[in-house]
């Protein structure tokens, strides 16, 4: 039995071609459906985005309560780019999330990087209660 580690590094390097996520994810799935192991399309998304990262493909979905500025994705585009210096290729996908109120997350494989306003709330309703204790 092939474990999924070993499955998302084979996908990954048949799947380089592939800059859209979403025909990243249609190609997983197909070929899980094929497979009949179609649960696991989460988890090997995950770890074929990992695999596809560590051969220079790097890839971020950005969520906003509305579509995104020039200047916006540029600023996240340069941010990537200085993260992943060495990326040969950067693919931004943008998701409307009307529960967003303000600001963008940006996930990736394993990372997520939340710059909304609801979660600078957080952060400071946290500091706040903690100066309380």
């Amino acid at each position: 039995m092939i474990s999924r580690l070993e499955l998302a590094e084979i996908i990954g390097k048949k799947t380089l071609n592939i800059e859209a996520s979403d025909e990243l994810k249609t190609a997983i799935a197909a070929f899980l459906i094929d497979e009949n192991i179609s649960d696991e399309l989460d988890s090997l998304m995950r770890d074929v985005q990992a695999y596809r990262a560590t051969q220079g493909y790097v890839e971020a979905t950005i969520v906003s309560a509305h579509l995104l500025t020039d200047v916006v994705r540029q600023d996240v585009r340069d941010m990537l780019k200085q993260e992943f210096p060495d990326a040969k290729h950067l693919s931004l996908n943008e998701v409307i999330d009307e529960s967003v109120v303000g600001g963008i997350r940006i996930e990736m494989s394993g990372e997520e990087l939340d710059l909304t306003v609801k979660a600078k709330l957080n952060t400071f309703k946290r500091l706040t209660a903690a100066r309380k204790d």
